[in-house]
């Protein structure tokens, strides 16, 4: 293993105190391209922090990943592993979407930066695809050595009181100081340059022009000096294009040569072939041989650039609906939206309104103040000066350049919302309005056709699949009322007894299940617990569990096993289909005793007063519903005062690849180590979990009863 201190000290206390650890990181497992995300306070949500080997405009579209959400980084961290991906072949099966967005020869590793439970982000490394697939040992440890190093940095900062919070833009660690070349020699490689028949350019990592033979000047139609330090795109607007963007992308991160044609205006084909290294990109141009001759804006003009353009629109466009698969709820709509929309058409602002009963409600927004959206929220539809209405009720798009056009239908707006340019684009699916979206800019905007073009195809993307997490929130919200309108609203208060419950539902998908508790006096010193899960996530499943807690409070007060048998028998006669867990105990507070009887369910724990925690294993009977004659055979215990008696359901405790008993015991240990504070305390502390290693894919209930002296 290699030692952390190698990486040497690090300076510094925000970002850029991990700038060591990564570059080290990057040098010693031989990496083109080092990123260190950290998850934003109180937010599930990784964001890019510190970045080196690309420039920032070419991680835009990974600048912020949900916890979430199904690529590397994020399942590094949920799941708290290094995950290794040797090629795009495999990142296509693996990770598709982020395939489709990353279409680069490539093999990556993320692994997650941690300190004991606490996770703070992430470390992730990409090698040209042309390496071995497999991660070596010593590139595995170099990796781990980093994480541990950048994990005790961030610790000690956030024990400091100075804890580095990620950034809004990513931090680039200074590059390092480049190797002086003598005059002479210099002189002489120029010469041999000019020479050359071709063009010659060299560019940094960032696109930015660090050097221009004669031959290239004359071949692009400009003096050399008035391009170097400038994005080749922005010296040469007609390079600004999609196609030639993605080609200059593909060879920074996949460090395989590339190539494109370009048209130089007004008739002049250029072909420029690209050869990157880690410290920059050297670009031969050449006249190619279909050059038209004087023809003005001829076919071969109009022809490239309607390519070009069709091929950023495309692009844009399966990027977006790639991104929305993965979109459930309607604030994943917006979130996701926006992170591609914004930086592809480098907007600052974007908010998303939905209609109901007559007015424009908004449902998500980034880049702007909560001040200035409660102004612009719930205008009604007879409101013609609210952009936003004229185009839902139009159904046309509006795109207003300037403030001074702005200012020709709503003058309030420019100085509100303190934009330059706007974009409002109805969402309209099979002719029925949705809501409205709407993009904004800080400068002013003309809008060419094409953009307006794909901003409107966007918004088609957007309204499908805003209509459909509509449905989906609007189901979840009725399902989830069901099932909790079921619970009790409230438990009694016995004398004797400290009781806490919590009941939280699943995370994922819009299912719900038959997760149920309960707690029935009987009267001063007595008193019932139940808790069971109905098999099955549905409407059924949940109509069922009301039925099963009306039969165990019909039967309360009857001895443990007889309770069970005569809810088993009235499953039975139900016929449903359903086979339901239940265990039952009667606690007698005066003996300090318990019964317990249970129907196939998760074995309860019983913490002694010291602490020590026990699985108490109660003799099994059948699932209810499967037999009528099945019997439910009792098993009394000391319940002493101090003690604390737990039921749940196995949503607590089951996991994919764990074994029920092991978790079980996980379970019993963390209730033992948990400090004495009061049940509310305890049973937020065992449904907790820092970073969920996976969003719950079932309910979970959970029931705690602690015995206390009468009167005590």
């Amino acid at each position: 293993m290699h030692d952390t201190a190698a990486f040497g000290p690090a300076a510094g206390s925000g970002p850029e105190l991990l700038d060591p650890g990564l570059v080290q990181a990057v040098r010693e497992t031989g990496a083109s391209v080092g990123l260190v995300y950290l998850l934003s306070p109180g937010e599930r949500v990784l964001r890019l922090t510190v970045l080196t080997g690309v420039p920032p405009q070419i991680a835009a579209p990974w600048a912020r990943v949900p916890l979430g959400d199904p690529i590397p980084v994020a399942e590094a961290v949920r799941e708290r592993r290094l995950v290794w991906v040797g090629s795009q072949a495999e990142l296509a099966h693996r990770y598709p979407r982020a395939a489709l967005v990353s279409p680069y020869h490539l093999a990556l590793a993320a692994a997650p930066v941690t300190t004991g439970a606490t996770a703070w982000g992430a470390l992730v490394l990409l090698w040209p695809g042309s390496r071995p697939p497999q991660l070596s040992a010593h590139d595995r440890d170099a990796i781990g050595a980093a994480c541990d190093r950048m994990g005790a940095l961030l610790q000690r900062a956030a024990d400091s009181g100075s804890p580095v919070p990620p950034g809004r833009e990513p931090h680039v660690p200074a590059a390092p100081r480049a190797t002086t070349t003598e005059p002479v020699e210099a002189l002489a490689a120029v010469r041999f340059l000019d020479r050359l028949p071709e063009g010659c350019c060299a560019l940094d990592l960032a696109g930015r022009i660090a050097f221009l033979s004669a031959a290239a000047a004359d071949l692009l139609g400009c003096n050399a000096p008035d391009l170097l330090g400038a994005p080749l795109w922005e010296a040469l607007p007609w390079l600004d294009e999609p196609v030639f963007q993605d080609r200059y992308r593909a060879a920074v991160i996949s460090r395989q040569p590339t190539s494109f044609i370009a048209l130089r205006p007004p008739d002049r084909r250029l072909a420029f072939r690209l050869y990157p290294d880690a410290s920059g990109i050297s670009v031969r141009i050449t006249p190619t041989d279909d050059s038209p001759g004087a023809e003005g804006r001829g076919p071969g003009r109009s022809g490239n650039n309607d390519m070009a353009s069709r091929a950023g629109s495309l692009y844009d466009l399966m990027h977006l609906a790639a991104t929305l698969t993965e979109a459930v709820s309607v604030r994943d709509v917006v979130e996701l939206a926006a992170d591609q929309i914004m930086p592809a058409f480098d907007a600052q602002g974007f908010v998303v309104s939905v209609a109901e009963g007559g007015r424009l409600r908004i449902v998500g927004s980034r880049g702007y103040r909560p001040e200035v959206l409660n102004r612009l929220d719930l205008p009604p539809f007879r409101d013609a000066a609210a952009p936003t209405v004229r185009a839902l009720t139009t159904g046309v798009p509006l795109f207003f350049a300037s403030p001074p056009e702005m200012a020709r239908l709503n003058p309030d707006i420019p100085q509100l919302t303190n934009r330059a340019a706007w974009a409002f684009l109805p969402l309209i699916v099979s002719g029925r309005p949705v809501g409205c979206c709407v993009v904004t800019f800080d400068r002013p905007r003309p809008f060419t056709p094409d953009e307006r073009a794909v901003l409107t195809s966007l918004a088609g993307l957007i309204a499908q699949a805003l209509d459909r997490a509509r449905l989906y929130d609007a189901k979840h919200q009725l399902a989830h009322g069901l099932q909790t309108g079921l619970l009790p609203a409230g438990l009694p208060v016995v004398p004797g007894l400290e009781v806490a419950a919590r009941y939280l539902p699943a995370a994922r998908g819009m299912d719900i299940g038959g997760d149920f508790y309960d707690l029935i006096r009987l009267d001063d010193t007595t008193v019932a617990a139940a808790i069971g899960d109905v098999q099955g996530h549905n409407v059924n499943a949940a109509a069922l569990m009301g039925q099963v807690r009306t039969a165990v409070h019909a039967t309360a007060g009857a001895p443990p096993g007889e309770v069970l048998a005569r809810t088993n028998r009235l499953l039975n006669d139900l016929d449903t289909g359903l086979f339901t867990s239940c265990l039952y105990a009667h606690l007698d507070l005066a003996r300090h005793h318990v019964q317990l009887s249970t129907a196939g369910h998760p074995p309860p724990l019983l913490r002694h007063p010291g602490g020590h925690t026990e699985v108490l294993r109660v003799r099994p009977g059948l699932l209810l519903g499967i037999d009528p004659t099945a019997e439910y055979p009792a098993t009394e215990i000391p319940l002493p005062p101090g003690a604390v008696l737990a039921l749940y359901t196995d949503g607590l405790v089951e996991a994919p690849g764990v074994d029920l008993d092991d978790a079980t015991a996980d379970l019993a240990d963390r209730l033992a180590r948990a400090p004495h504070q009061p049940l509310d305390v305890l049973a937020e502390t065992l449904v907790r979990r820092d970073v969920q290693p996976d969003p719950r894919s079932d309910d979970i209930a959970l029931l705690l009863l602690r015995s206390q002296p009468v009167g005590g």
